[in-house]
């Protein structure tokens, strides 16, 4: 069991039936250190702000947590990860991460995102990707625009779309496992 969890959302932050929100309070009943913080202007974000947020979430943690970040917070944590000196996290999930060719003036300053696998490595001690086939925020697939150039374990999920709670995604038993215990892969249409 790791001894803290940083769960950071994307665009719009995640709603009270998302699977983040869900994960949050399961390892929080778990014991679990969780931190999910609100991400400044989450409508509207700029880049700057929140990496600086994300930073300083990274430096107030006890110890190098497990994270999980969906959309806009996987991107989030490429970009705060691209020069990474020095261990930032114990293990990373990013789950559905949006890409160029679906862009949108609310992202835009976000993308495209770097490709730093250098950076990722040293980041953290594993870095998993996880992505539906028919996501509309990277028609092309993630496994394709991040996965593939940033040589990243993937799990692709068919039918998952943007693995939100659009696509019937609130809880999550399989992401919780891999918080816990570093469980994969995370295919199948394993959803409440």
């Amino acid at each position: 069991m790791p001894d803290c969890v940083l769960i950071i959302h994307g665009l719009g932050g995640s709603g009270p039936g998302h699977w983040q929100s869900w994960l949050a309070q399961r390892l929080a009943h778990a014991g679990v250190h969780v931190a999910y913080p609100q991400l400044p202007d989450p409508d509207a974000p700029l880049l700057s702000a929140w990496r600086a947020a994300l930073m300083a979430e990274l430096e107030a943690l006890p110890a190098p947590p497990v994270v999980a970040a969906h959309s806009l917070g996987s991107v989030l944590w490429l970009h705060a990860t691209a020069e990474a000196q020095e261990r930032l996290a114990e293990r990373v999930l990013l789950v559905a991460p949006p890409s160029e060719t679906a862009s949108f003036d609310a992202i835009a300053e976000f993308l495209p995102a770097p490709f730093a696998p250098a950076g990722l490595d040293r980041a953290a001690g594993e870095t998993r990707l996880v992505c539906g086939t028919d996501d509309p925020y990277c028609p092309e697939g993630a496994h394709v625009a991040y996965a593939e150039p940033l040589s990243l374990p993937c799990d692709v999920i068919t039918g998952g779309a943007h693995l939100n709670v659009d696509a019937g995604y609130g809880a999550w038993p399989a992401v919780e496992r891999w918080v816990l215990e570093g469980t994969a892969p995370l295919t199948g249409r394993e959803a409440g």
